[in-house]
C-alpha cells in the first residue's frame, strides 16, 4: 500500500498520475466498496469517507478491511484536519474520521508521499 496525501488543489493526482501512469484510478466520490477492494488507484479517498458517512455507514474499521482486502492499493487523499475546527457537527466527525482512517493506513503502507506545489515528499519509505 501506498498514500499520497496533500492540501487542497496542491497537485496531488498530477503527481499520482505521473508516478502511476499504468494504473487504473478510480474516484472516491463514486467508486463502491467492491470496486474499492480491487482498485489499483483510488483519488479522492477523502470523498470515499464523506459518502460513507453520509449514508450513516461505519468507517471506523474502513483502514483494516483496506489493508485485509486491497493491500496493493495507491491511495490518494486530501489533507483535511488543518486549520479551523469547523462548526458544523458531520464536518468536524468526517474530518475526524478521514484523520483516523488514513492514519492507520499511512501507518501500513510502506511509502507516504506528502505533494506541496505539485513537489512529492516522501515522509515514510524510501
Amino acid at each position: 500500500m501506498e498514500m499520497i496525501i496533500g492540501g487542497a488543489y496542491q497537485g496531488k493526482t498530477a503527481y499520482a498520475r505521473q508516478r502511476y501512469p499504468e494504473l487504473e484510478w478510480v474516484d472516491g466520490a463514486s467508486v463502491s466498496e467492491t470496486e474499492l477492494m480491487s482498485a489499483q488507484g483510488v483519488l479522492n479517498f477523502q470523498d470515499y469517507i464523506r459518502r460513507e458517512l453520509k449514508e450513516d455507514r461505519e468507517v471506523s474499521n474502513l483502514a483494516e478491511r483496506l489493508i485485509n482486502g486491497n493491500p496493493g492499493l495507491v491511495i490518494v487523499s486530501q489533507e483535511v484536519g488543518y486549520g479551523v475546527v469547523p462548526v458544523d457537527a458531520f464536518d468536524r466527525k468526517y474530518r475526524e474520521a478521514v484523520g483516523r482512517v488514513c492514519t492507520k493506513l499511512a501507518a501500513y503502507s510502506q511509502r507516504v508521499t506528502r505533494v506541496a506545489c505539485g513537489i512529492g515528499m516522501v515522509i515514510k519509505g524510501d
